[in-house]
């Protein structure tokens, strides 16, 4: 009986020993096909993935290696791109701020280990909508989406975001955007209306290109402009409103300033003309300086090469200007990219610091765009 006895509580013993071994194994090797809290890392609305996730590379939930590079815009550590590729879309590179947003995009990609797709849509709508769809099919791990109309290209993000692929943009908001990447404009726009009517005494004609509202930068310059221009009851805007095209865009604002000053030919009918960019402001001060009105000031933003020229130019009727570092925004773009796919938690916008260009400033200014690689 003793024996009997012995044998049935080593075989309990046995019995409980491989239960508690098979209940160990199916734990921890229950992994993504199991729902464990440590595969079920799931991308947020509006920013980065699960706390779960957020040590992990998406591809195989191995540690996110470390670039060895900083973030350009707050100095903190940039997870490495590679075995990713980064579609990037432009609205055009027809101009220097553009160009250099575009090129800061491709060389932080490469910088970053990464694949870069690049399409620039050249300053047509159509295909630069091609351009996106196109770049749905190649199936990048992220896509980077550099201005336009925000109406005119709703359609086109939105198909992005149905294809699963995490979208970014620069000057441009959409409900589809992960992050939008731009300067203050905010500050562009209420400080170069401030500096303006300032210049003018506070009353006076100002001549006003508004060609491009849709575009997100353009009108929140615009408003902000009008914001601040209820401080000052004297300033009266000529109607109708200039309307700056695309291409052709010096020569169109020349003939369209010098058709102006015939009609307001007398010193002072005319104060002041702004625009949300350089590119008219460049053919305004052109047709303002060759009638030799120096009376009229000119303001845009954005330090083109050739706008600075005139800046820098003390007979010239450009008085001020706003940079910006496009180079940097662009950079700014793809580190927030690769922090996403890292697992990282993003912001909903990320903003750069434009700087007030004058003509006691101008070529301080210019070296240190030239410094950030403007």
């Amino acid at each position: 009986m003793y024996k009997a006895a012995r044998a049935k509580a080593l075989l309990m013993s046995l019995i409980i020993l491989m239960t508690a071994l098979l209940s160990a194994c199916t734990t921890n090797g229950g992994g993504a096909g199991n729902g464990s809290p440590a595969a079920t890392g799931t991308a947020e609305a509006g920013g980065g993935v699960t706390a779960t996730a957020a040590n992990t590379d998406q591809a195989g939930g191995a540690p996110a290696s470390d670039s060895g590079l900083k973030g350009v815009v707050d100095g903190l550590p940039v997870p490495s791109l590679a075995g990713k590729t980064i579609g990037i879309s432009v609205i055009g590179t027809q101009d220097n701020n553009d160009r250099q947003a575009y090129q800061g995009q491709i060389d932080r990609i490469k910088e970053l280990g990464g694949t870069v797709i690049a399409a620039d849509g050249e300053r047509n709508d159509q295909k630069a909508i091609a351009d996106i769809e196109n770049l749905i099919t190649q199936k990048p791990d992220a896509i980077i989406k550099h201005l336009g109309d925000t109406k005119v290209f709703a359609n086109a993000l939105e198909k992005v975001k149905a294809a699963n692929i995490p979208l970014f943009t620069i000057d441009h908001p959409s409900e589809f955007s992960i992050t939008n990447h731009m300067s203050d404009n905010y500050y562009i726009g209420s400080s170069l209306a401030r500096h303006m009517f300032e210049d003018i005494d506070g009353e006076g004609k100002v001549a006003v290109f508004n060609g491009f509202y849709g575009v997100q930068a353009c009108r929140i310059r615009y408003d902000q402009m009008k914001y601040v221009a209820k401080d000052y009851p004297k300033v009266e805007f000529i109607e109708p409103e200039l309307q700056d095209v695309i291409p052709g865009t010096i020569e169109d604002a020349r003939k369209k300033i010098q058709d102006l000053l015939v009609k307001y030919p007398k010193k002072g009918d005319l104060k002041a003309v702004w625009a949300c960019w350089d590119i008219p402001q460049i053919g305004a001060a052109q047709a303002i300086d060759a009638a030799g009105r120096s009376d009229i000031k000119v303001y845009g933003v954005d330090a083109e090469p050739a706008a600075l020229d005139l800046v820098a130019d003390p007979k010239s009727s450009f008085t001020l200007d706003v940079a910006q570092e496009p180079y940097k925004l662009g950079q700014a773009a793809v580190d927030t990219a690769a922090r996403y796919l890292a697992g990282e938690k993003i912001p909903k916008t990320v903003y750069l610091e434009p700087f007030i260009v004058t003509k006691d400033n101008v070529e301080e200014i210019r070296k240190k765009l030239t410094a950030g690689g403007s």
